[in-house]
């Protein structure tokens, strides 16, 4: 078995669980909305007065960020002039569906709301691409550096909480693995990558484990030398999430401390994505990664 394809193969205590859950499911059903308001030539505001809700509620539904009513899809259906039985059918059944909590759910108890929103959009979709200065991203850390980065976050958390925290990122992993992966495009500061988080040991793992995972040809991994200088990204660390139904937005999300910011507005979104091509031009190139990760376990 070749390297590549042995890391193509998700670790022992990875689940590669289907893209397919209730994100995608509101994210197709609400492009299907979408086109059949559009084919009517209705508003957004038009179809959210049928439904006694606002322009707003309109364009939530249409990019999967909110759950179905069932009633709400059945007059939107009826306004739209869906009158086919079995097309009314199986849009109601994509409805209920797409409201049956995900996998991530069963760790609402040690995670926000905020936070479980971000996970539904990342198994839903199809490429991210993120910028990180402090850390590792969490989709390519190992299990040790992640319970060093869980233990600095919540200094304070009982070792059952960390634990289940590590569970959950390590859970979060399985869509870079299997038959429909996720495709990464992670642009790193060196700095997160020269911390020795966890203590030499576990940094060389986790640096030997980025070797690994960029043997994938749907993983690329850049690192912005310390040599860049000041480059695009001064604000901090962000991602870009795309979704395979080509008439959704982009998403940008931003993390804080107790909360997060997404952005899917077109100026918003022009922006940040002017940010990560330069930095990914500022950054080494992906054929040098590979020789700065060997340097810097031979450093450690």
């Amino acid at each position: 078995m070749s390297p590549a394809h042995a890391a193509d193969e998700p670790p022992a205590n990875v689940i590669a669980y289907p893209r397919n859950g209730p994100t995608a499911l509101r994210i197709a059903l609400g492009a299907q909305l979408r086109r059949l308001r559009e084919e009517r030539g209705l508003s957004t505001e038009e179809a959210g007065y049928a439904i006694r809700g606002s322009h707003s509620k309109i364009s939530r539904m249409e990019n999967g960020r909110v759950g179905f009513k069932e009633r709400d899809v059945a007059d939107l259906l009826t306004l739209y002039g869906v009158t086919d039985g079995e097309l009314r059918e199986s849009l109601l059944a994509m409805a209920r569906q797409s409201n049956t909590p995900g996998w991530w759910h069963q760790y609402g108890d040690v995670l926000p709301d905020w936070f479980l929103v971000y996970i539904g959009l990342e198994q839903a979709a199809t490429l991210i691409r993120t910028y990180e200065v402090q850390f590792v991203p969490g989709l390519l850390q190992t299990e040790d550096y992640a319970r060093a980065v869980v233990r600095l976050g919540h200094p304070h958390a009982p070792e059952e909480e960390i634990e289940r925290r590590v569970r959950l990122r390590m859970t979060r992993q399985g869509r870079l693995h299997g038959p429909d992966p996720l495709r990464l495009w992670a642009v790193v500061d060196e700095a997160a990558l020269r911390r020795p988080l966890g203590g030499p040991e576990v940094m060389r793992d986790q640096l030997r484990h980025l070797i690994r995972m960029t043997e994938l040809d749907h993983i690329t991994l850049q690192i912005v030398p310390f040599s860049a200088g000041g480059h695009a990204a001064a604000g901090g660390p962000f991602s870009i999430l795309r979704f395979g139904e080509q008439t959704l937005s982009d998403v940008i999300y931003l993390e804080q401390l107790t909360s997060s910011l997404y952005l899917d507005k077109p100026a918003d979104v022009d922006r940040y994505r002017q940010v990560m091509d330069r930095l990914s031009v500022d950054a080494c190139p992906a054929s040098q990664t590979r020789a700065l990760l060997e340097e810097m376990i031979d450093r450690l």
